[in-house]
């Protein structure tokens, strides 16, 4: 299986270049990329981002402008692997172990998406996609349809295939208390990182709340 770190957004909404931001002194694309090193897999970044090149080789998209539904089509035009594990640059309470038992169920189950519920929340940004999709997603695109869980969704229908969407707290509830870390709750797993406040929140720190909105360079 291969990896990608989907790290294209323009960051907005942050005001500043959000997989630079750190996190225990290290940057989220950083953490991103090592946590999918430790499941034994060789990430790549998905994003017109040379400077990103230090941390993994770098997928642009094929489609600009497109959102995260871009970075998922250039990902699986450029793999060798029918399934494809990806994760968000910004989730770092996110456990190695649920990637893990996510590959795992993606391998055993054959779908062509596995998509985790959260909350009553899809996230399709943190999911395993087959390489079976990629024509009903460049057909979703050349249509104008960036929209990433109607983009699979219409693309599996296309291909005759499956979408495995699973709760995650039902999933956190069934097994083992062993199988995950107590901390975080299963309910931090999936707050992201999009706002100076989100941020702040994450880090503990009142200035990164208050940065200024203009900024675009990376923490120091």
């Amino acid at each position: 299986m291969n990896a990608f770190v989907l790290a294209g957004g323009a960051s907005s909404r942050m005001g500043r270049d959000k997989a630079l931001l750190k996190v225990d002194g290290r940057p989220l694309i950083e953490l991103a990329v090592e946590r999918l090193r430790g499941l034994g897999l060789k990430p790549r970044i998905c994003g017109a981002r040379p400077d990103l090149a230090r941390f993994a080789a770098i997928v642009p998209d094929r489609f600009e402008g497109c959102g995260p539904l871009g970075g998922l089509e250039a990902a699986l035009a450029a793999s060798d692997s029918d399934l494809n594990l990806f994760l968000p640059v910004d989730l770092p309470n996110l456990p190695g172990a649920f990637l893990r038992w996510m590959m795992e169920r993606a391998e055993a189950t054959g779908a062509a998406a596995t998509i985790p519920i959260c909350g009553g929340r899809p996230q399709p940004l943190c999911a395993v996609y087959s390489q079976r999709l990629l024509a009903g997603l460049r057909a979703t695109l050349e249509s104008g349809n960036y929209k990433m869980v109607t983009a699979v969704e219409a693309a599996a229908a296309q291909a005759g295939e499956r979408v495995d969407a699973f709760a995650v707290e039902m999933l956190a509830a069934a097994l083992i208390p062993e199988t995950w870390p107590a901390e975080p709750p299963v309910h931090e797993w999936f707050r992201n990182i999009n706002t100076p406040r989100e941020y702040a929140r994450l880090v503990g720190s009142d200035s990164a709340a208050t940065a200024g909105a203009n900024r675009r360079d990376p923490l120091s």
